[in-house]
């Protein structure tokens, strides 16, 4: 063979070698930059705890499977809205998940009993068991906390809004709640029976929205839990949203009828604006089930 041959044959076997895939991370640690407690100095922190996993900085456009391994553990270290979106991303996969909630109201971690200070929340995921939680899901959107039919709905986005200050959102909400009006409902499932209400409220944690308590339900329990009367009037939620004491069970009158359930079927009359966390997903009629998570969150032992 000429050396000209050789060269041409040399050639074509590199262009046609495959390229080696890259390696992807079996432990990996997503941060939010954002979130209202991260410092430079706690992220140097989890760095520091956390040697061998692949540090990300959180990005809801990014394809985070791609860069795992498919039994990875997931660290995740930022607000309710990052933690939101790591559970409901990774919802049906198995990968153990380590939460460090730095946001502003952290329901999810504290309904988990999982400690909010940086160094006991380290020591959890360093020590802790993975289990699987409940996660809800309505019309097939995945819920942390609750889900709402109605002007329970309007308030828990009209606090989401003046928290992030988008105050043309928070007018858009206020408008929602001067708007709201009573309906009728028929409920089949688990549960069956029929009424009117201003609200209907399907709780996952022990609070919502900003750090409003509701129940004593938190998502290791295997249901979801259903008020019928929550937020019977405007002014009921109103009052009892600035004192922070939003439908406690225990006190003033709190939630009204209460039912636990695992599927659950709601049609209304009119139609009604349905929420899930502070999301808006569309109008009745609406399924909502209790599901235990494929998803293992690290917890205290």
């Amino acid at each position: 063979m000429s050396q000209t041959a050789r060269r041409r044959n040399t050639k074509t076997a590199k262009r046609s070698a495959p390229k080696a895939s890259p390696k992807r991370a079996t432990s990996l640690l997503i941060l939010s930059s954002k979130a209202g407690s991260m410092t430079p100095e706690i992220e140097a922190k989890l760095r520091q705890s956390f040697p061998s996993s692949l540090v990300v900085e959180f990005d809801p456009r990014m394809d985070i499977e791609s860069i795992m391994s498919p039994k990875a553990t997931v660290i995740v270290a930022g607000g309710d809205g990052t933690i939101g979106w790591v559970v409901r991303r990774l919802a049906d996969t198995r990968h153990p998940l380590g939460i460090l909630s730095l946001g502003t109201f952290n329901n999810f971690a504290k309904s988990l009993h999982l400690p909010t200070q940086v160094g006991p929340a380290i020591r959890v995921i360093q020590t802790g068991r993975a289990r699987a939680i409940t996660l809800g899901r309505v019309n097939g959107r995945i819920f942390l906390e609750a889900a709402a039919i109605g002007l329970f709905g309007h308030f828990i986005t009209a606090g989401e809004s003046a928290k992030d200050r988008a105050f043309g959102q928070f007018a858009d909400d206020l408008k929602n709640i001067a708007a709201a009006k009573p309906f009728t409902y028929e409920l089949t499932g688990d549960i069956r029976g029929s009424g009117t209400a201003m609200s209907l409220v399907f709780t996952n944690t022990t609070s919502i929205g900003a750090q409003m308590p509701v129940s004593d339900k938190t998502p290791v329990d295997p249901y979801l839990e259903l008020s019928v009367h929550a937020g019977a009037t405007r002014t009921d939620i109103a009052k009892r949203v600035l004192a922070r004491v939003v439908l406690s069970k225990h006190k003033e009158g709190g939630l009204g009828q209460v039912f636990k359930f695992r599927k659950l079927m709601v049609t209304t009359k009119p139609r009604v604006k349905i929420y899930a966390d502070n999301s808006k997903i569309g109008p009745t009629p609406a399924t909502i089930t209790a599901e235990l998570s494929a998803l293992r969150v690290i917890l205290a032992r």
